[in-house]
């Protein structure tokens, strides 16, 4: 029985902490490896619906894909993230009001997005949106970060 070693508590202990935190790095190295490799694809667009379905000068929830997709009185459309600029909180759109409320801290918004009082201190983010055949396809995947509004954020049919 020469090939049986005796196996201290201690030695164990420092087997098994080297071991756990070997797979937890090859964990981590193997998803970082796959995100590096992911581009952006369909699975990324979200079809909103028609053009024709959306009413000039309103806002329509789509609050499991987290955003607001706005559609102007000129008829372009801007989806706008439901998420606070300040603290990340979900903004909610009143319609009373005609502006976005955070119920956090009491952050304003309008329908372009930009702030209409602090603490907020940017507009909120915007996704890409674009239109095919007559679909609306908004892209969750990259929230656009912003400052203020600007004309050239908005898409048109």
């Amino acid at each position: 029985m020469d090939f049986i070693k005796k196996i201290t508590r201690r030695s164990f202990i420092k087997k098994a902490i080297i071991t756990l935190v070997s797979l937890e790095l090859i964990y981590v190295l193997v998803n970082l490896l796959k995100k590096g490799n992911q581009t952006t694809s369909s699975s990324n667009l979200f079809e909103a619906g028609d053009v024709d379905l959306f009413e000039k000068g309103k806002v329509y929830p789509f609050s499991t894909e987290r955003f607001y997709l706005t559609r102007l009185k000129d008829g372009g459309f801007l989806a706008l993230s439901t998420k606070c600029t300040h603290l990340g909180c979900t903004v909610q759109y009143k319609s009373k009001e005609d502006k976005f409320l955070c119920p956090c801290h009491a952050s304003a918004f309008n329908k372009q997005g930009e702030v209409l009082s602090p603490p907020a201190t940017r507009a909120l983010d915007i996704l890409p949106v674009s239109i095919h055949d007559g679909k609306i396809w908004v892209d969750t995947a990259n929230p656009v970060k912003r400052n203020k509004y600007n004309r050239s954020q908005i898409t048109y049919a």
